[in-house]
C-alpha cells in the first residue's frame, strides 16, 4: 500500500535501506507473525513430516517477503517518476510506502498505486504454479502462499482509501474532474463505509461466538484490526485533503515579487518552478525572510517573501 509521506515513525526498527528509502518494521509485525503461525500450524500438521510450527513459520516468513516485494514495487515506480520515498514500513496489517512528490499526475498516481497489487498477483500465480508441480506439505505451503497473495491483491484493490484500489480510483476521479481533492474525499468515504461494514461483521461474529469454531475470537480480532486500520487511514486522508490542497496551491512563480535593486547575494536561491511540498521543504532547509527566485539557467527572475507564503497558506485555509 502506498501512502503520503510522514516523518520516520517512532517505535520502528530499521532492517535495511534500498534506493534511498529506509526499510522499517514495527514490533506489531512479530505479534502478527505469532498469530499467523498459530492459525496455520494445524493445517500443515496433517501432512508435515517435520514440526508443523516450523512449516507455519516458514510460510509466515515467505508471506512477509511477499509483502516487502509488494511495497518495493511501489518504491521502484515512485522513484522512476522522480518522487522521494523516505521509508517503507512493514507492520501488523502489511506494509506502507511513504511517497513524496507534488509533481504527480493522475497517470503517475494510478501506476504507482496499482503496481503493488499487481506484484502480489504475480507472486500468487507463481506460487500456485509451483504448487501444481509439488506434493505433500510443499504443495500445501506453496498453495497457501499463493492464496494469501491473491487475497492481498484483491483486498488492496478495493476502491477505498487507504488501500491501493482507493488510490487508483482517486487517480481516475482526479483525471475526470481535474480535482485531486475530490478524489481523496470520495475514496476516503468509501474506505470509511468499508470499515463500518467490517465493524458490523465483527459484532455479528462476536455474538455468534463459538458457532464459528474454537478460534472464533481470533477472527474477531483480525477483522476488528482491519476495520480500525481502514477507518483511521480513511479519516487521516480526509483530514489531509484540505491541507494537501492548501500546500499544492503554493507556487513560487505566483507568489513571487519583481526583482528589487538591492538584491543580496546571501539570499537563498529557490527555483521559480518550486511548488507545494517541494517549495516548503526548500524553505525549511534554508530558513530566511527573503529568497531569490531563479529560472532553469540559474538567472534571478524575482524574489519570494516567506511572509507571503505564510499568508497564502493561511488564506487558503
Amino acid at each position: 500500500m502506498s501512502v503520503p509521506s510522514s516523518p520516520r515513525p517512532a517505535g520502528t526498527v530499521r532492517f535495511g535501506r534500498l534506493a534511498g528509502a529506509d526499510l522499517l518494521a514495527r514490533p506489531s509485525l512479530l505479534l502478527m507473525g505469532v498469530v499467523l503461525v498459530v492459525l496455520f500450524a494445524p493445517r500443515f500438521a496433517v501432512e508435515a513430516s517435520t514440526n508443523a510450527y516450523v512449516v507455519a513459520a516458514s510460510f509466515v516468513l515467505a508471506l512477509y517477503v511477499s509483502v516487502l516485494v509488494h511495497e518495493l514495487a511501489h518504491l521502484a515506480v515512485a522513484r522512476s517518476f522522480g518522487m522521494r520515498v523516505p521509508t517503507v514500513t512493514l507492520h501488523l496489517l502489511g506494509g506502507e510506502t511513504a511517497i513524496e512528490g507534488e509533481s504527480r499526475t493522475p497517470w503517475q498516481e494510478l501506476v504507482t498505486s496499482v503496481v503493488g497489487p499487481l506484484a502480489s498477483l504475480a507472486i500468487g500465480l507463481l506460487a500456485h504454479g509451483i504448487a501444481d508441480g509439488s506434493t505433500g506439505v510443499a504443495r500445501d505451503l506453496w498453495w497457501s502462499i499463493g492464496w494469501v497473495n491473491l487475497l492481498v491483491a484483491a483486498f488492496n484493490m478495493l476502491p477505498g482509501l487507504p488501500l491501493d484500489g482507493g488510490r487508483v480510483l482517486r487517480a481516475i476521479i482526479w483525471q475526470v474532474t481535474g480535482s485531486e481533492r475530490r478524489g481523496v474525499v470520495a475514496t476516503a468515504w468509501i474506505g470509511r463505509l468499508a470499515a463500518l461494514a467490517l465493524g458490523v461483521l465483527v459484532v455479528v461474529r462476536a455474538v455468534q461466538g463459538a458457532a464459528w469454531g474454537a478460534r472464533w475470537w481470533i477472527d474477531v480480532l483480525l477483522v476488528g484490526f482491519v476495520a480500525f486500520f481502514l477507518w483511521t487511514g480513511a479519516t487521516a486522508a480526509l483530514r489531509g485533503a484540505d491541507r494537501g490542497a492548501r500546500m499544492n496551491a503554493l507556487r513560487a512563480d505566483e507568489l513571487g515579487r519583481p526583482l528589487a535593486d538591492d538584491v543580496s547575494p546571501e539570499w537563498p536561491r529557490l527555483s521559480v518552478r518550486a511548488r507545494g511540498t517541494t517549495l516548503l521543504r526548500a524553505m525549511t532547509a534554508h530558513p530566511a525572510d527573503v529568497y531569490l527566485l531563479v529560472d532553469d539557467d540559474d538567472r534571478p527572475v524575482g524574489i519570494l517573501l516567506a511572509s507571503d507564503v505564510d499568508t497564502a497558506y493561511r488564506r487558503e485555509s
